[in-house]
C-alpha cells in the first residue's frame, strides 16, 4: 500500500516561509502528476499546486508567486516552498496525486499567525 508522509509544516509568522516535504512511497511517483492540497478548518480541502510529470507547474492565484512546487523523481519526494505567508495560508497541508489517486496521509499542520 502506497504511503504519502508529509512533512515540514509548524507555526510562522505571517510574512515568513516554510518548506514541507512529501515522500511517497511508490515506484512510479515519476510517472505521476502530483500535487499539493490543503484543508483549513470547515472548509474542503482543494488542490493549491500541482506539478506534471514533465515539471510543468499550476497554482491557485491566491498562491501564485509565494508558493514553489518541486520534485526530485530519484528519491520519491515532492516539495513546496511557501514564502510570504499569510493568515489565510492556515491549513493542514497534504500531498496525492492530482486525481487523489492514493489514501491521504496525515498532513502537516501550516499555522500563520502572529
Amino acid at each position: 500500500q502506497v504511503q504519502l508522509v508529509e512533512s515540514g509544516g509548524g507555526l510562522v509568522q505571517p510574512g515568513g516561509s516554510l518548506r514541507l516535504s512529501c515522500a511517497a512511497s511508490t515506484n512510479i511517483f515519476n510517472l505521476l502528476r502530483m500535487g499539493w492540497f490543503r484543508q483549513a478548518p470547515g472548509k474542503q480541502r482543494e488542490l493549491v499546486a500541482d506539478i506534471t510529470v514533465g515539471g510543468n507547474t499550476n497554482y491557485i492565484d491566491s498562491v501564485k508567486g509565494r508558493f514553489t512546487i518541486s520534485r526530485d523523481n530519484a528519491k520519491n519526494m515532492l516539495y513546496l516552498q511557501m514564502t510570504s505567508l499569510k493568515p489565510e495560508d492556515t491549513a493542514v497541508y497534504y500531498c496525492n496525486t492530482v486525481s487523489s489517486r492514493y489514501s491521504w496521509g496525515q498532513g502537516t499542520q501550516v499555522t500563520v499567525s502572529s
